[in-house]
């Protein structure tokens, strides 16, 4: 079954591609979703205007996430928390610690946006990443130190 994607689908297809499926795929996911529409002529004019308002929606947020990278570029985060004697923190550092540090600087950072692998667990000075937007990666300094 061809349908046209009208949101970019992970493994399949961008935002309006023509893409071929199995039809209980589109059946039952994509087109109750609104994922998905048929591959008609009336379709396809249909979401090449959604497509063409998309790109320039996209082009505002991908100039605003470049200007809040250069600005994240620059931002130290302290973390303090509790330590023992050879580095290791009781508990960790998660990417909502992060968040809230953040937030706490006047940047309102979804915790769901930072790329943390794994919590960090020992002391210490980190380069962590944050995806703002599908091309725009900002680095920002995090320093876990002892409390107290």
């Amino acid at each position: 079954m061809d349908i046209i994607l009208r949101e970019d689908v992970d493994k399949l297809g961008t935002r309006g591609q023509v893409v071929k499926v199995t039809p209980g795929y589109a059946r039952n996911f994509l087109l109750p979703k609104r994922l998905a529409v048929a591959a008609t002529d009336a379709n396809k004019k249909i979401v090449e205007q959604e497509r063409q308002a998309h790109l320039r929606k996209e082009v505002v947020l991908k100039t605003e996430a470049e200007e809040l990278a250069k600005l994240l570029a620059n931002v130290k985060i302290s973390i303090p928390r509790k330590a023992g004697e050879n580095g290791q923190l009781f508990g960790s550092v998660t990417a909502g610690d992060i968040a809230d540090a953040l937030e706490a600087q006047k940047f309102n950072i979804d915790r769901r946006k930072i790329q943390l692998d794994e919590a960090i667990r020992a002391l210490g000075d980190y380069k962590i990443a944050i995806r703002l937007q599908r091309e725009v990666t900002a680095e920002v300094a995090v320093s876990v130190v002892a409390e107290g």
